[in-house]
């Protein structure tokens, strides 16, 4: 028993020194101090595994656990460094770090002081600018932004460009168009966004059976996708799940029923 009480005593002060001298986030100690073996473990878990580890899914899991802990630490840090030096990068920051609050207002203002300091035609800034906008419900500006973007020979980023152009000509009430790229788009990119945002386009409009195609599709690509990929977009793989599920019953239930002599 004194043995077990030693021990988690030692391995606490050796996480709250490890975090103390890492300069780690001091809410740790707290977690550390207050929940014992669980709270050491947490912390081995989310900050001193990474450290040891370079797969994207482990700097993921630490990033989203360091936003859980601290939402506002990367806002705060953005604007101390727009204190110290108000460059256009600092500015963009910023704007990223309210985006990630959902303070889609206010990041557009700093992406459009951004813009303002950038050299003209900066294609990066303009594309945030315009995410940032089709959030805040301006899908006519968003338009008008990707009208005006200078070329580019990636294709990434011309699809990136494109997604935003679909997503606000949906906004917009222009469905056909909007159609017409998200399976353009679909057709092309990995992942399931594009065929997802088609599906729930037609289904939106009453045209169930023309959902089913899309929907079918990400369910063969989800097959082969990664876990890390699916998890990232869960919510949204979830509802084509369903969405499938229920739109395959409502065919089976609309066949006929054939009489037995």
């Amino acid at each position: 028993m004194h043995l077990a009480i030693g021990l988690s005593i030692l391995i606490q002060i050796a996480c709250a020194v490890h975090c103390v001298r890492g300069g780690r986030n001091q809410l740790w100690l707290m977690v550390i101090i207050f929940l014992s073996i669980p709270g050491c473990l947490a912390y081995a878990l989310f900050e001193i595994l990474p450290d040891y580890a370079g797969r994207r899914e482990v700097r993921a899991v630490r990033a989203a656990a360091a936003r859980a802990l601290d939402p506002q630490r990367e806002l705060r840090a953005a604007r101390e460094a727009v204190d110290t030096a108000d460059t256009a990068a600092n500015r963009v920051a910023l704007g990223d770090a309210l985006a990630g609050l959902d303070r889609w207002l206010e990041a557009v203002e700093q992406y459009r002081a951004a813009r303002l300091k950038a050299p003209a035609g900066d294609r990066a800034t303009q594309i945030k600018l315009a995410a940032a906008l089709l959030e805040s419900g301006a899908a006519r500006e968003v338009l008008a932004i990707l009208d005006s973007l200078p070329d580019t020979l990636s294709q990434a980023e011309n699809d990136r460009a494109a997604m935003l152009r679909a997503r606000a000509l949906e906004a917009s009430g222009e469905s056909t168009r909007a159609l017409a790229l998200y399976s353009e788009l679909g057709a092309r990119m990995a992942g399931g966004e594009a065929l997802c945002r088609e599906a729930a386009l037609l289904l939106a409009e009453g045209r169930r059976n023309e959902a089913l195609a899309p929907l079918a599709e990400v369910e063969r690509r989800l097959k082969r996708m990664d876990r890390f990929e699916r998890a990232r977009n869960a919510d949204m793989y979830d509802w084509a799940a369903r969405n499938l599920v229920e739109l395959r019953a409502r065919q089976v239930g609309a066949l006929p029923v054939i009489p037995r002599n």
